[in-house]
């Protein structure tokens, strides 16, 4: 099956928190929108999330982040489950502080997503660059298979 994206009008989303409850400006819809315009900005906090509640079983292949310089996370953990199930650990990631696009190919990188079925996502940042642990996601793709 061809990899493609798994965010959907029917994905629920859930973030952390939101830059002075600036939601117009900073929410979680930013993350997805394509535009390199807006962004998702989180608030000050020692660890940052997203989770994603896909409306149907997904495999999850590849992740994209598009951090902004300076405002990016050292750490980032997935964790997934299936619906009715508890959160598990599926991969650490380790991005590089800059604005450029990250992608994590799997197969490719020092650290591996497991093929596992999931019906949650969530993407934990943690050790932020910023001092006060702030981060800034212009863009989030979630790519693999829906099933």
């Amino acid at each position: 099956m061809p990899v493609e994206p798994l965010v959907c009008a029917h994905t629920a989303t859930r973030v952390s928190s939101v830059l002075n409850r600036d939601v117009k400006q900073f929410g979680k819809q930013h993350l997805f929108d394509g535009s390199e315009e807006t962004c998702w900005n989180s608030d000050q906090g020692t660890s940052q999330w997203v989770t994603l509640d896909f409306p149907r079983p997904v495999k999850v292949l590849q992740l994209h982040i598009q951090f902004q310089g300076g405002f990016s996370s050292r750490l980032c953990t997935l964790e997934g489950c299936r619906t009715g199930e508890e959160l598990v650990k599926i991969s650490e990631l380790y991005p590089q502080d800059s604005h450029a696009m990250q992608i994590s190919f799997p197969r490719m990188m020092t650290f591996q997503v497991e093929e596992t079925v999931l019906d949650k996502l969530k993407i934990t940042f943690g050790s932020t660059t910023d001092f006060f642990g702030r981060v800034v996601v212009y863009h989030l793709g979630v790519l693999g298979e829906r099933l």
